[in-house]
């Protein structure tokens, strides 16, 4: 889960300063306005595609732990039979 915070503090850390670089940059207020507004959904969705990846990785693990956890069932059970 560390990767996953990391990840999620560079891109914060990322938005915070192209939206800072855009603000003192020379342009005149829409165009301003416009490019905060194009970097931040450009943030959003990169944000979304890696909460989407994190969420992928973690339902492949707790499948993977499910898995492993009817295997040691079956073969508790399997024990208790042969007792």
């Amino acid at each position: 889960m560390k990767k996953g915070s990391v990840a999620v503090g560079l891109l914060a850390g990322l938005a915070a300063g192209a939206v800072l670089g855009v603000l003192f940059a020379p342009d005149n207020g829409k165009n301003t306005r416009k490019k905060i507004t194009d970097k931040s959904k450009d943030s959003l969705d990169t944000l979304k595609d890696k909460y989407n990846e994190a969420i992928d990785q973690l339902s492949s693990k707790l499948e993977s732990v499910r898995k492993k956890g009817d295997q040691t069932l079956e073969e508790g059970k399997k024990l208790v039979d042969q007792v």
